[in-house]
């Protein structure tokens, strides 16, 4: 038998289909291979950052469960101070120790507040810091990826 010629093999002399056929496929392969990488990327950066968000939950968990304990203990402070500074006045002999009582009173309960100010802050600044910690770690270290890809 002859070979007879097809209207494609005038216009595309050069053209092997099982060439293209090869061709079509290595790239189909790179494509696959490619994307598998980008998954497992994709994949690991996401554990990471479930990771992060566990941590950083268990540390706001921890860092309010402080916060809201040192806000009982100068609620407590403050209330015993108080009831303290009520039995002074009921026992106070005349105006004048009534006078003195109370700005002895005010001028320690005003003291007490700027310290209990500065521990709540020193904590919530603490609690702040540990709490974005892991995130920003993790987003320091994606961004640090990403220049390396």
């Amino acid at each position: 038998m002859s070979k007879t010629t097809t209207p494609i093999d005038t216009a595309y002399p050069a053209l092997d289909p099982s060439k293209a056929i090869e061709q079509v496929s290595a790239f189909t392969e790179k494509g696959v291979e490619q994307s598998k990488e980008v998954l497992a990327k994709f994949k690991a950066s996401s554990e990471t950052t479930q990771k992060a968000l566990e941590t950083s939950m268990e540390t706001a968990k921890a860092a309010s469960s402080d916060l809201s304990l040192k806000t009982i203990a100068a609620l407590r402070a403050n209330t015993e101070a108080g009831f303290s500074h009520f039995e002074s006045l009921i026992g106070a002999k005349s105006l004048s120790e009534v006078v003195e009582l109370q700005t002895a009173f005010v001028r320690k309960q005003a003291e007490q507040t700027v310290e209990q100010c500065k521990e709540l802050q020193a904590a919530t600044t603490k609690a702040v810091e540990d709490v974005s910690k892991p995130i920003k770690s993790a987003f320091e270290k994606a961004v640090k990826d990403l220049k390396v890809a």
